[in-house]
Formats: C-alpha cells, structure tokens, sequence
C-alpha cells in the first residue's frame, strides 16, 4: 500500500486531462503516491480519452454525477493510503510539490491538513482566488485568503513564504489524513459543490485539528473551469452554502447575531448585482436565502453533532470583525495590512 492518494474528481474534464495530467504525473513519484481519476459520468469523451492515452492510471467509473462533495466522499471512503489529495483538474503541478508536503505531514504529526501555495495558471505571478495562500473566514462568515480578500488578488512577490495555521484549506489542492477525512464526516454531500471544503475544515479546527498551508510546496491552478464566477448557479450554491456552514458550525452565542447582520449584508449584495445588472445573481441570492430557511430544520442534528464535538468555539482563525468593513470603510486591501487579526 503506497502512503498517499492523489485523487482527480473529473467532469466533462477531457481537455483538462489532457494538459494538466502529463505534469502530474511527471511530478509525482509513482513509489510513494497512487493517482486516481474518478470520472463524474462525463458526458464528453474524458473516459475514452483515459483508457487510450493514460492506460496506467487508475480510472473510477461513477454511474451519475455526484457533484464534488459526494463524489469525493464516495471515493475516500474506498482508499486505505494515510493520506489522500483531493486535487482539482486544473491544477498544474510543479516538481516536488508532492514530497514536500508529505515530509512536512510526516513531521509535524499534530496537522492533518494541508494546501500548498496556490497561483494563478493565467498569470504565474499571483495568487488564485480560490485558496491564494490559506484560508480565513470573518465573523459573518466570510471567506478570504492569505493573499487575496474579496476580488483583490495580490501578487506573490514571496512576502507569506511561512508555513502558517489556517482555517481553511482549498479544494483545489487538499491534503488531508484519511482517516481524519472519514472521522470528521468528510464533505456535506447537499452542498453538491463549492464551500464544502469550508465547512469540513472548519468542522476540523473546531474539534482542534491543526490545519496549514505550506508555501514550499506550489501549485498553480486555472479556476472557475467548471462555472464562471458570475454564474447565477454558482452564486446561489455559495450564498446558500455559505449560511449552512454558519448554521452547522457557529457556537450558540453568536449564531443569532451573525445570522441577522448577514440578512442585511446579503441585501446589499443583492443590490450591487442589481446596479451591475445580473438580474440572475439577485435572483440566486434570495433563493439561497428562501432554500436555506426552508431546509434549515434538516440541519439541526448536524448543528448539535458538531457544537457536541467542539473543543474551540471559534477557531482564532476566524477574524473577530467584519472583512466587509475592513476592506471598504478601512482600505484593508491585502492580508498584510490586517493589523487587527492576531494569528
């Protein structure tokens, strides 16, 4: 048994696979690592692609697509390697990226989750948007990076080189200790995609998990390969899962407060795509709000599960105010100049 799984959750992905898997599977030693892609029920040729070009990596057939969470989770649950990499299509390794993550794990015992240092594939210089260098959220549940808050993405110009406790890690590249994966829950499958990878870490760092990103190890990825940032799809899957992750996840004493500052937050949100004119995100915003208080409820047992298995009530990783105010009001811009938000 080889000590860790990389795992590809494809969908429709064919062109991916075939620029970015070469790169992976140059930089990633076959004696220490097994690469897997499991295929969504795509309806492209990405299965037909595998079994011609890439005979030698191991292809898992799903008969339906899962989405991202189930999928994964339908995966995991089969491998019996220490660690496993959930790893998105379009992600560019680079050499050593694998090893040096692994020998940090294996050193450091206490951390059971871990993103590399993660750039933009379409412009080298700076950080992506979906994980940059780490993951924080705000009080009101606001998801920003180490390198990136809001749609103000920073150069890496080297100035967060240090391996640092986060609160989330990315999807697009997560390394995760397989047995803290199937413990924890894995990932909430009704999300079906985005955030979930939130939810699951925050959920660790709740019942004290230790969860870094490691900057030694780079990766590079493309982003919104699957749905546009300004897709309405993609705004009520992260509105509505946003509020989840909160309901599921905030202790007892600030879930109400958050819970009503966001109802007006939301709104102005609402309102900035309206003068922009996406009249389909202003009406994905409100249907998140409506399906997030219609299966509220369902949750309940979950929220209880986790505030029982809690031994932090929030996470110093959480910054204690509002980032929309910072960012705005403060000219707060970059992670740096968050002089507020003690680590």
């Amino acid at each position: 048994m080889k000590k860790i799984a990389v795992v590809i959750l494809n969908w429709n992905g064919e062109s991916l696979l075939e620029k970015f898997l070469p790169p992976l599977l140059a930089h990633t030693p076959q004696s220490i690592a097994d690469i897997i892609v499991a295929d969504n029920a795509s309806s492209d040729d990405s299965v037909g692609f595998m079994k011609t070009a890439h005979p030698e990596v191991e292809l898992i057939l799903m008969d339906k697509n899962y989405g991202f969470a189930e999928g994964y989770n339908r995966i995991i649950s089969q491998l019996e390697h220490q660690y496993v990499v959930l790893l998105n299509s379009d992600v560019e390794v680079t050499p050593h990226w694998l090893e040096t993550a692994l020998n940090y794990l294996e050193n450091h015992p206490d951390v059971v989750a871990l993103q590399p240092k993660i750039l933009s594939y379409k412009d080298k210089t700076s950080f992506e948007y979906a994980g940059a260098c780490g993951g924080y959220l705000d009080i009101y549940g606001y998801p920003f990076c180490r390198g990136r808050i809001f749609d103000v993405i920073e150069k890496d110009t080297l100035q967060y080189e240090n391996s640092i406790d986060i609160l989330w890690a990315s999807g697009a590249c997560l390394f995760v200790k397989t047995e803290e994966y199937k413990s924890a829950g894995g990932l909430d499958t009704s999300f079906f995609a985005h955030q979930e990878e939130i939810d699951f870490c925050w959920r660790l760092a709740s019942r004290g998990k230790k969860i870094v990103c490691l900057p030694a190890s780079v990766v590079y990825h493309v982003g919104g390969a699957t749905l546009s940032m300004s897709n309405p799809q993609k705004t009520f899957l992260n509105f509505r899962n946003n509020l989840l992750m909160i309901y599921k996840n905030m202790p007892e004493k600030q879930l109400r407060k958050t819970l009503f500052i966001r109802f007006f937050l939301d709104i102005l949100a609402a309102f900035v795509f309206f003068l922009k004119r996406e009249k389909g995100n202003v009406k994905a915003v409100f249907n998140a709000r409506k399906e997030f208080y219609k299966n509220k409820h369902k949750y309940k047992p979950i929220r209880k599960i986790n505030l029982s298995k809690s031994l932090i009530d929030l996470p110093p990783q959480i910054y204690r105010k509002s980032i929309i105010f910072a960012f705005y009001c403060r000219n707060k811009q970059n992670f740096s100049s968050l002089d507020d938000f003690k680590l």
